[in-house]
């Protein structure tokens, strides 16, 4: 194995986890938010959107209907950037950087 697919994998296998923990974050804070209980802070959500949870994040708020509303548009503008910063990360990987 090349030291490219190992970073190909490593950093694939970082935005599935990373993904997943977002998504039930987002979950989570939804389920809290109909009991009326303690919540997660919007930042922390925002923070593992941005940081490669956006595949999970976005996904969460749509089908959790969590943080979609008007006034939570930023929630949107974060995830969708996430995403395309990612991409164009793992991009680069595969097709700019030399290993």
């Amino acid at each position: 194995m090349t030291t490219k697919q190992i970073v190909i994998i490593a950093y694939a296998s970082y935005l599935a986890l990373l993904s997943f923990i977002t998504f039930i974050a987002y979950g989570v804070d939804k389920s809290k938010a109909k009991k009326g209980k303690y919540r997660t802070k919007e930042k922390t959500l925002l923070l593992l959107s941005f940081l490669g949870g956006a595949f999970g994040g976005y996904p969460a708020m749509l089908i959790f209907r969590h943080k979609t509303k008007g006034e939570h548009w930023y929630f949107t503008v974060v995830n969708w950037l996430g995403l395309l910063i990612h991409i164009a990360l793992m991009l680069c990987i595969i097709f700019v950087f030399k290993f």
